[in-house]
């Protein structure tokens, strides 16, 4: 049974009712025609280029600064029209002004406002990592949806989000931007935040434009190493890192970035098997491709380019419809396309998309659409933006170790210590890419903890992130012992994670280790509150401590986010993303890992001539899923159906309960294993996953629909197709788990 890549595009029926199929496949409106048959090559190019706004900075730096030109040359460079679209700028004024400046162009084409709203704009949310530990797509849209509506009433049509890159090796610093290890949790949020981020029109002032990113395989690079090359089958781009794409594309999004990265030898920029033959023709995608920042200008340095005209023509050609940054496009593709090195055809092809796209964002009859100063100052930072964000960092949070129920923790009748650089931090609130947002804003630990506990808080820093404090250790050690429970805040800082921060080591920092060993030594209890953008492997105190919760860069409601679970106000309820393994050298390692012919039995000692390390078994500290809360959840009574067909799903049910005593929800998962087929599979993989709230002693049937393309593999003939034949099920919630099996006709 074959199955078309359709069964990839998850959500493009409900694309189709919302009328969000991608902008240019739409049929090309008479005002595009009669503009492209109009306009210079010159204005062609300019249309095609992307630049940095300096009229509107935020401040930030996210990019190498390349060719600074000040505001002044910008909207010069806009009246001449050779600039289509403006990114990393917010605010309406400076907006209002350099889209008067393009209308007075001589075409006058408006121009399209673009950002890197990765989580955030002015409110700052979890990092995407730490949201997916949620599982729940549907607050993912919410979470996207209340980003737009702020970051369009700041001045902005389109997010450079979300981030689908399937990511496996916690060395990568851009885990922290998406949604971890696994290709269904990947391609469930790749559609909802895409519907969250365009909402239901894109012609609405509150729509942002989507942009899966970065196409294709950036985070497979070679020892997690940031802008490194990437080499795999064509089969592991098929089953892993397309399909978060194909969902993000049929919920609507109508742009994609190029990854940075070489792709089996050729640069994505410059792949057109990649993205002309794999984009366009194999995912049908009709939309707008952008270079990553001044990455055709790079060419030159992978080696594929001669020179910066040569570096253009290959991006051009390859599918690269506008230049970011390098302006490259302006300065050679009149000459390219006299020379006839690019066809006048190929130019128009891109012209057209980016003119369908503004057409699709309705800004040829409203220009001014989303840059109105009254919705700036009403949709800002509100309490309503504010109470989702609150609401995603709870959620995000995952409680991986509580023994002896240490937690939660009551509100008065306990000394409580909190020991480590980010007990009273805000700068490390936020984590990477907070584009707008002011860490004043954040609610750190101390204040969060202080808000709820009836009781005095001692607050201790310990040691600094990578150095020790002057007489930090002693102070430290002091305070533990005079507290009941120690809360440890450590791990990464913001600018750990992110663009350009791989690691060799993915440890808790040498100073704070010291630290926690310290405070742990005094035998008082310590719960420790982990901060990082990505899987730690965790070493000595920190892994062996009693408590253990995960927290992320939850962004500006940290402290209270965190103080709810603390004090059970709320469940735990984040399950890991990722897996956090024995040791950096395991990566990259995920639970879905291909079988292998020596398998090694759960033996200590390990057997030789197995498949693990001679130091390390190939298993995870805490594996993808991980994750509990304050209560017990038992299951019974697993159904599964003996076989089916082709248009039959596998239909899973389970009696679940609630066997603690605390009110609690329960995060009951199928995994399947696929037993003979025509190449290797994964030892497991999700397929379906359910959460389900349960009071004490409750009890509840569970139904977990697997669809019958879930059972599919890509061929050695590259086709996607259902090989019939066993697979095993497994059925788990926490500690408690079921097997069953199937037949697949």
């Amino acid at each position: 049974m074959r199955i078309g890549r359709r069964a990839l595009l998850a959500g493009s029926a409900q694309a189709a009712l919302l009328g969000l199929l991608p902008v240019a496949a739409r049929a090309s409106s008479a005002r595009i025609d009669g503009l492209i048959a109009r306009m210079t090559i010159a204005e062609k190019a300019g249309q095609l280029s992307c630049f940095n706004d300096e009229i509107r900075p935020v401040g930030a730096v996210f990019n190498p600064v390349v060719d600074p030109r000040g505001a002044d040359a910008m909207l010069a460079d806009i009246r001449a029209g050779r600039v289509g679209m403006l990114f990393n700028g917010y605010g309406v004024a400076g907006a209002r002004r350099a889209q008067a400046a393009a209308l007075k162009s001589r075409l006058g084409i408006p121009l399209v406002f673009a950002a890197d709203v990765i989580h955030g704009c002015r409110t700052i949310f979890p990092i995407p990592l730490a949201e997916a530990a949620a599982f729940d797509p549907e607050l993912s849209e919410r979470a996207a949806r209340a980003v737009a509506e702020e970051a369009s009433a700041g001045g902005l049509h389109w997010t450079f989000a979300p981030v689908v890159d399937v990511a496996r090796d916690q060395r990568w610093g851009r885990v922290a931007e998406g949604a971890g290890e696994d290709v269904l949790l990947n391609r469930q949020l790749a559609a909802a935040r895409v519907r969250g981020f365009q909402g239901a029109d894109l012609r609405r002032a509150d729509s942002l434009l989507a942009t899966p990113k970065h196409f294709a395989g950036y985070s497979a690079v070679r020892g997690g190493m940031e802008y490194a090359a990437v080499d795999m089958s064509v089969a592991e781009l098929r089953e892993t890192y397309l399909p978060p794409f194909a969902a993000g594309f049929g919920a609507g999004a109508g742009a994609t970035i190029a990854s940075f990265t070489d792709f089996n030898g050729v640069p994505a920029t410059a792949n057109r098997w990649l993205l002309t033959d794999v984009l366009r023709g194999e995912l049908g995608f009709a939309g707008v491709c952008v270079s990553d920042y001044d990455a055709d200008r790079e060419l030159i340095a992978h080696g594929v380019a001669s020179d910066e005209a040569d570096a253009a023509r290959l991006a051009m050609l390859a599918g690269v419809d506008v230049s970011m940054q390098s302006g490259f496009y302006n300065k050679y593709l009149p000459g390219l396309v006299e020379s006839g090195k690019v066809p006048m055809a190929r130019v128009d092809e891109a012209v057209r998309r980016v003119l369908a796209l503004k057409e699709a964002l309705g800004l040829f009859d409203d220009p001014f659409r989303s840059l109105d100063a009254g919705a700036e100052k009403r949709r800002t930072a509100t309490p309503a933006i504010r109470a989702v964000a609150r609401e995603v960092a709870t959620r995000s949070i995952v409680l991986l170790r509580n023994e002896g129920d240490l937690l939660p923790l009551p509100r008065k009748g306990k000394r409580i210590a909190l020991i480590g650089p980010f007990g009273a931090d805000k700068a490390n609130l936020n984590g990477p890419w907070s584009f707008a947002g002011d860490a004043k804003d954040g609610i750190d630990l101390a204040t969060g903890i202080r808000a709820l506990l009836d009781a005095p808080l001692v607050v201790e820093a310990g040691s600094g992130v990578h150095e020790p404090l002057a007489g930090g250790i002693t102070r430290a050690v002091a305070a533990a012992k005079g507290a009941d429970v120690v809360l440890l805040a450590i791990g990464e800082a913001g600018d750990m994670s992110g663009e350009g921060n791989s690691r060799a080591e993915i440890t808790v920092p040498a100073a704070q280790q010291a630290l926690a060993e310290a405070v742990a030594a005094t035998g008082t209890p310590v719960v420790v509150l982990l901060k990082s953008g990505r899987a730690l492997a965790l070493e000595g105190a920190v892994r062996e401590a009693p408590a253990l919760l995960c927290t992320w860069f939850l962004g500006e409601q940290t402290g209270a986010a965190v103080a709810d679970v603390l004090f059970g106000v709320r469940e735990p309820t984040g399950r890991l993303p990722v897996s956090f393994p024995l040791a950096t050298g395991q990566q990259p390692w995920s639970y879905d890992r291909r079988s292998t012919g020596r398998p090694a039995p759960n033996s200590d000692p390990m057997e030789p001539g197995r498949s693990h390390w001679r130091d390390a078994p190939d298993r995870a500290l805490f594996p993808f899923g991980s994750g509990q809360g304050y209560t017990r959840f038992a299951l019974a009574e697993l159904h599964v159906p003996a076989r089916v067909t082709q248009g039959q799903a596998v239909e899973v049910r389970v009696v679940v309960t609630n066997a603690g005593a605390r009110r609690g929800e329960a995060f009951v998962r199928a995994d399947i294993h696929d037993r003979v087929a025509s190449r290797t599979r994964p030892v497991r993989q999700m397929k379906a996953y359910a959460r389900v709230p349960l009071d004490p002693g409750e009890r509840r049937v569970v139904t977990l629909a697997i669809p019958y393309a879930e059972l599919a593999l890509v061929a050695a003939d590259g086709q996607w197709r259902v090989e019939p034949g066993a697979f095993d099920l497994w059925v788990g919630a926490g500690d408690e788990e079921l097997h069953s099996q199937f037949e697949a006709a």
